[in-house]
C-alpha cells in the first residue's frame, strides 16, 4: 500500500468521534506501523504542560524508557525547539541521538502545530536503513495537520 492510500484512512481515524483523542492517536499508530513496513515504530510525543520537555503519548512497538524527553535531548527534543522536520538516515552518524533500541537504523520526526504552536510531534523509527524520502516526509506532514485539527476540537 502506498503512502497516499492511507489517507483516506487517517482521516476516517480522526473522524471517529466516539472514540477518546488518545484512541484515535493509537490507531493511527497502528495504521501506519501496519501498512508501512519500515515503520517499525511509530509514535505521539507531546509537550508536557509549561514544562520544556516532550511527554510520550499513545505508540505502537517495543516499549521504551524515554517517557519524558527534555527540549534539545536527541531528535524529538531537537524537533520541539527547531520547529522543522528532521529526517535521519543512519541514526549512528548523528551525536545527539537517544537510542530507543540497538535494531533501529533511521529515524523520522515531523512536529504537530496548533495555531502555529509546536504542541508536538510524530516520531518513526526504522530498522531500515535510510528509509524515509520526501512522499514520507509530505504524507507525515498530512497526518500531523489531521491531528491538529483533532486537538483543536478537543483541547485538552
Amino acid at each position: 500500500m502506498n503512502l497516499h492510500d492511507l489517507k483516506p484512512e487517517i482521516k476516517s481515524i480522526i473522524a471517529q468521534d466516539n472514540l477518546s483523542v488518545d484512541q484515535r492517536l493509537l490507531k493511527i499508530c497502528e495504521t501506519l506501523e501496519a501498512n508501512i513496513s519500515y515503520y517499525n515504530w511509530v509514535g505521539f510525543y507531546f509537550k508536557n504542560g509549561d514544562k520544556d520537555e516532550l511527554k510520550l503519548g499513545p505508540y505502537v512497538g517495543e516499549p521504551t524508557d524515554h517517557i519524558i524527553i527534555p527540549f534539545g535531548k536527541g531528535i524529538c527534543g531537537q524537533v520541539a525547539i527547531s520547529n522543522q522536520n528532521f529526517v535521519v538516515p543512519d541514526v549512528a552518524a548523528q551525536d545527539n541521538y537517544i537510542a530507543c533500541s540497538i535494531t533501529v537504523k533511521a529515524e523520522i520526526v515531523i512536529p504537530i502545530f496548533v495555531n502555529n504552536e509546536n504542541v508536538g510531534q510524530i516520531d518513526i523509527d526504522s530498522n531500515t536503513p535510510d528509509p524515509f524520502t520526501e512522499a514520507d516526509e509530505r504524507f507525515l506532514e498530512f497526518v500531523c495537520k489531521e491531528v491538529s485539527s483533532l486537538l483543536k476540537q478537543n483541547p485538552s
